[in-house]
């Protein structure tokens, strides 16, 4: 039987420094996104489009999703599995391809989980099943370009 979840939020743009966009750079691209029972998150456009470094942007959201699904979704089949993970970072990138006057696209995102297991026995297990966590992500599913998975993975200790 299919499942579906309805997922809300509110994007409110905060850059209108008192003339609106009556110029392309006379505003802020500047907004926060509000989610119900959530800390609110301040957000801009990327640094090469005229947003703050120092705030949140699409493109960060987009890899940090996949990565974080990725993720949820391995360390799930790993508890089933009985595969013991006591550490999991991953170092995520992706390219955004730029094509003037048509906009851009992502042409891939690569995830680089480095997974720390408790036991050797578990090691082989543990690369399989990042195929799956692959094959199960709801938003890796949800995107038209590739989503690399280069996985290391070490025993606690070693």
């Amino acid at each position: 039987m299919n499942k579906e979840h309805l997922f809300k939020l509110q994007t409110v743009w905060t850059g209108n420094r008192g003339t609106g966009t009556s110029n392309y750079t006379e505003y802020d691209r500047n907004y926060i996104v509000k989610i119900e029972h959530k800390n609110d998150l301040l957000c801009s456009s990327d640094p090469a489009f005229r947003g703050d470094k120092t705030l949140y942007n699409p493109e960060d959201f987009l890899i940090s999703s996949l990565s974080a699904c990725h993720m949820l979704w391995y360390l799930h089949l790993c508890a089933d599995a009985g595969i013991i993970v006591v550490g999991y970072t991953d170092n995520a990138s992706g390219i955004l391809v730029q094509i003037e006057g048509k906009g851009g696209h992502f042409s891939q995102v690569t995830l680089n989980p480095i997974v720390t297991i408790a036991e050797e026995s578990m090691l082989a297990m543990s690369k399989e099943l990042h195929q799956k966590a692959h094959e199960k992500c709801f938003i890796a599913n949800s995107v038209n370009f590739p989503v690399i998975i280069e996985s290391s993975c070490r025993i606690i200790n070693n």
